[in-house]
């Protein structure tokens, strides 16, 4: 499958980069999370899609352990139906620890992206109709304190090599997926969609990111995202709510 073989070249090519201080570690699932990795890619990605929403990067405890984007460990188990065997990075933080599934702690931002599709779409099946969500860097950068460090942070030098992979992966996963609209969650995930997408024929937007460092997040996230997803004219790929 293409959105599989998108992946492995990726995680070649960012495997191969180095960062400096004050990044201290960097993670990889596509490479030690690879089996729950694909099973996402192959379960919910095949097909074309009306809508590609494009996170930033990993969090600790969210695609870090499960190798799903935004993948909070309850929410992929038991609404995406997603496990597998997950490895661990060759330099690990003592206090960010690989446990895969078995990671008792919840990403709060996987559980309000996940928790949205299964509240307003009740399925799966029926949210990945029209929709499916991957991360635009792939890699978890972390402090020698284990504080995570996004991939804007970087330096300049360090950011154009990692770009240009990530940018490259995202044209083919645009091209294999056929998506009308590429929606970045967050300012970041878009203003990298409209550099690596200069040609893209149809619409690049921003969503909310449901980040709880956000406090329009958590005031009320799904019910401001459902409006933005709206205004960008994604109305008709929502399931029509139940009359009261």
């Amino acid at each position: 499958m293409s959105l599989v073989r998108i992946s492995r070249e990726l995680a070649k090519q960012v495997d191969g980069l180095q960062f400096s201080a004050p990044v201290s570690y960097v993670y990889n699932p596509l490479v030690y999370a690879r089996e729950p990795h694909e099973r996402y890619l192959t379960q919910w990605g095949g097909g074309k899609k009306r809508a590609l929403l494009l996170g930033m990067n990993p969090g600790p405890f969210g695609m870090a352990q499960t190798g799903v984007p935004f993948g909070d460990v309850s929410l992929v188990r038991d609404f995406l139906g997603v496990t597998g065997k997950v490895g661990k990075p060759a330099l690990q933080h003592a206090k960010r620890p690989i446990e895969g599934f078995q990671c008792a702690r919840g990403e709060v931002s996987g559980q309000r992206l996940w928790g949205f599709a299964r509240d307003r779409f009740g399925s799966p099946e029926t949210f990945f109709q029209n929709f499916f969500v991957v991360n635009y860097c792939p890699l978890v950068f972390m402090e020698e304190s284990g504080a995570n460090r996004t991939p804007d942070k970087l330096p300049k030098a360090e950011q154009l090599a990692l770009f240009a992979a990530c940018d490259a992966a995202l044209v083919r996963i645009v091209e294999e997926l056929q998506p009308e609209h590429v929606i970045g969650v967050g300012a970041f995930a878009t203003g990298r969609a409209k550099a690596a997408l200069p040609g893209f024929s149809g619409r690049i937007a921003t969503i909310l990111h449901p980040s709880p460092a956000s406090p329009k997040a958590n005031r009320g996230w799904a019910a401001l995202v459902e409006k933005e997803l709206e205004d960008h004219g994604l109305a008709e790929l929502l399931p029509r709510k139940p009359r009261k």
